[in-house]
């Protein structure tokens, strides 16, 4: 059964016109985030992540993509803040190791701009999102440029005390850069 699925893969990666899946370009891709702290913008970064995107420029409907975030692998600016983001009030990464985003749909908005949306689960818990992505040539590769807003407490992200909107805004931008081949191999 595995050598059948694997047979069919292959197969449609070298179709002509067929939608094929690729992992991002590690090392040139980017997923970071921006909140504020007593008003005070506080930004991290998310290191180790795996991405695959199957991209079809001809048909943005049949394109899809799915992102996992390592979430022992934060990088929330500080060491301090490293450390207590990795613990059970906030990301609780023990019992969450990984974040994860499964697109649902990409609407052509016209001029590389699209409208990709999906579900984001965090901490065990799933939402609806929806964001907006520039898409364009980068030499060999596809560049997935945006971002979006979630609300942390939707996501039980800064339990107890750190619910407190006052002291940590509800609101976090998250920015994604994704590169991925543009071209079939």
């Amino acid at each position: 059964m595995k050598r059948l699925a694997a047979i069919l893969l292959s197969m449609l990666i070298f179709i002509p016109g067929a939608l094929y899946a690729a992992p991002v370009v590690r090392e040139k891709s980017s997923i970071s985030f921006l909140t504020r702290q007593m008003g005070v913008p506080v930004s991290g970064s998310f290191r180790r992540f795996d991405a695959d995107v199957s991209y079809d420029p001809r048909n943005a409907g049949k394109s899809r993509a799915s992102i996992t975030i390592y979430m022992d692998d934060v990088d929330a600016g500080s060491d301090d803040g490293t450390i207590e983001i990795k613990r059970k009030p906030w990301f609780d990464v023990k019992n969450h190791p990984r974040a994860e985003f499964v697109s649902s749909s990409l609407k052509d908005l016209g001029a590389g701009r699209y409208e990709v949306a999906g579900k984001m689960t965090i901490k065990g818990r799933t939402r609806d999102v929806s964001a907006p992505v520039v898409v364009k040539k980068d030499g060999g590769l596809w560049l997935f440029d945006g971002g979006f807003i979630i609300n942390r407490l939707d996501f039980s992200i800064g339990e107890g005390p750190w619910a407190d909107t006052g002291t940590v805004d509800d609101k976090v931008e998250v920015r994604f850069r994704l590169f991925a081949p543009a071209d079939k191999k």
